[in-house]
């Protein structure tokens, strides 16, 4: 087994190549790349099969997701549980820009702030968000841990971060997502 600091070190070169990476997050394993690289992005989604109308979100860090709005700065915030916030990227200014191919149609992101060491250290060395969706098929039940993810999705991917301790979230569930609307309408989709 290798080192967890040269784990991180391996995955933020594979980030920074326009690689895709599984990995850990604080929710459930999720498969990434550089939330820059348009070119990363599409192979996330001819490695899932996925619809291009099925958008995938970002993890991000505390700093670049600070706004004017008290409601929105809480729900990054929120210690009790994961929360990804769907907003448009426009009120955010400091949140370094993502790929045109990442957002929905509407303009849309989904944004989560990790509370996961590993993930907060990759978005610190690479400076910008990068993406995250579970680590699964398209269509086909999330996986809780790590032996559960296919042996034919974990060959289609760059770099596979190995499933140490250090590195376990202690979560075998996806975030709370919530949508915010600009004019402060929230919307729970799923709690």
């Amino acid at each position: 087994m290798l080192a967890p600091e040269t784990i991180v070190e391996q995955a933020l070169r594979t980030l920074a190549a326009g690689g895709t990476l599984l990995y850990p997050t604080d929710t459930i394993w999720g498969i990434g790349c550089d939330a820059a690289n348009a070119d990363a992005i599409e192979k996330i989604y001819a490695i899932k099969q996925r619809d291009h109308s099925k958008s995938m979100l970002v993890l991000a860090l505390q700093e670049w997701v600070e706004s004017d709005s008290p409601r929105l700065n809480s729900l990054f915030a929120s210690p009790d549980r994961p929360t990804t916030v769907i907003v448009s990227p426009t009120i955010l200014p400091s949140l370094p820009a993502v790929a045109a191919n990442l957002p929905a149609a509407d303009g849309t992101v989904g944004i989560r702030v990790p509370r996961h060491a590993f993930c907060q250290q990759l978005l610190r060395a690479l400076g910008h968000p990068i993406v995250s969706t579970s680590a699964n098929f398209s269509g086909q039940p999330s996986p809780s841990a790590y032996d559960e993810i296919s042996p034919l999705l974990k060959q289609r991917i760059d770099y596979c971060v190995e499933p140490l301790a250090e590195f376990a979230s202690g979560n075998s569930h996806g975030s709370r997502i919530v949508r915010l609307e600009t004019d402060g309408t929230l919307t729970i989709l799923r709690d």
